[in-house]
């Protein structure tokens, strides 16, 4: 029987997040998108500035906004000092043709994670557990293990896809959600849209599936395969999405979740109901359906991870096939050595703890950064 949120054991749980959450102060440790590995904490430790370096270690779009949403943005200034009340209606209702859903399927955030922070916080005050692939996008579970609900996770496989057949096995009776992230970050790797769907039908069964398609965009548009199709008619489906990727508004912070509107009461009730700005919305609907920039952001990125695949091809180190603006490999010396001299040279990445090793996580820049960082790798591995 689920036991009622009160006020004081809101209040308390929000408390036991912010501590949890106070482990390092720079920006940095928030854009983490794992848990801070021992080699990552040394290095931050020693206090080093990460300003006026190449940022490879937060998945960023260097070629965004588009013009199209930088214009949008400026026309928008002047309302500023107003509440975006019918703003977001108005978002929320093109998201919803677009996503072929109505309205009120559609919930907003600052950014995806602000919505994978919510759910976090809903289904894990449940107590119970949550389920992943690991290693994935973890804020979800972070926020619900802050609650009451403990994490169980299933290794990827030797390609560091999801192994969407373990995850199904590994559903136990006291499952509240589970997480499933295509492409995944922070490999890059995509799993067939067959596999996935029948992955959701199945799962769906047992508990909530949240499905998180913050890199889908980078796939080529035939490969786009989303699993909105079956939250309509499914309310143990959600799915997530997020303009900070494709259309390059990460520090402009919107994102939305397609659920069933009873799911999102229940995720929607742990958020502001205005929490978007102004210029987020803005950018947001002027950057909807920009085909050019998504295409000019897809060839780059490709053009750029070739870079740095066919320097690893020629190191013979294996990687994951990323299809997005990440790569994974097995980091060939000492994270933390890799990490401050990488740092001496001007570049930040991020190390990852998997299966007792360390792994190197790189976003992927410019075609020149790329060309740069290549350079500056092979220097310090050497």
């Amino acid at each position: 029987m689920k036991t009622p949120l009160s006020r004081r054991d809101w209040f308390k749980s929000t408390l036991a997040i912010t501590a949890g959450a106070t482990f390092a102060s720079s920006f940095t440790s928030k854009l983490m998108a794992a848990p801070m590995s021992d080699a990552e904490r040394a290095f931050f430790d020693m206090g080093l500035s990460t300003n006026h370096k190449v940022r490879l270690n937060s998945n960023e779009n260097p070629y965004g906004p588009s013009e199209k949403a930088k214009k949008a943005v400026l026309d928008v200034l002047s309302k500023g000092n107003r509440y975006a009340f019918d703003e977001l209606e108005e978002l929320k209702k093109l998201i919803a043709a677009k996503e072929g859903v109505d309205a009120s399927y559609i919930l907003l955030g600052a950014g995806s994670g602000e919505l994978l922070c919510q759910t976090g916080i809903a289904y894990g005050l449940e107590g119970g557990r949550v389920l992943s692939a690991y290693p994935t996008f973890p804020l979800l579970m972070n926020y619900a293990t802050q609650m009451k609900a403990n994490w169980d996770k299933v290794d990827l496989n030797d390609k560091l896809e999801h192994n969407y057949e373990a995850l199904v096995s590994a559903i136990k009776s006291d499952t509240r959600l589970v997480f499933s992230c295509n492409p995944n970050n922070p490999t890059g790797t995509v799993v067939r849209e067959s596999i996935v769907k029948s992955f959701c039908e199945e799962a769906s069964k047992k508990t909530l599936v949240y499905a998180d398609e913050a890199y889908l965009e980078f796939l080529e548009p035939a490969q786009q395969q989303s699993m909105v199709g079956l939250v309509q008619n499914n309310p143990n489906v959600i799915v997530s999405k997020t303009f900070s990727k494709i259309y390059g508004l990460a520090g402009l912070r919107i994102g939305y979740v397609i659920g069933h509107p009873d799911t999102l009461k229940k995720i929607g009730q742990f958020g502001d109901t205005i929490s978007p700005s102004q210029t987020a919305i803005a950018a947001a609907k002027a950057s909807m359906g920009d085909e050019d920039f998504m295409k000019l952001t897809r060839d780059k990125n490709a053009i750029a991870r070739k870079v740095l695949t066919d320097y690893l091809d020629q190191k013979k180190i294996f990687y994951g096939k990323s299809m997005t603006n990440v790569v994974l490999f097995p980091a060939p010396k000492d994270g933390k050595k890799i990490l401050s001299q990488l740092d001496e040279k001007g570049f930040l990445i991020r190390i990852w703890d998997y299966q007792g090793k360390e792994w190197c996580r790189v976003s992927i820049g410019t075609q020149d950064e790329m060309k740069n960082f290549v350079k500056a790798f092979d220097e310090v591995i050497a």
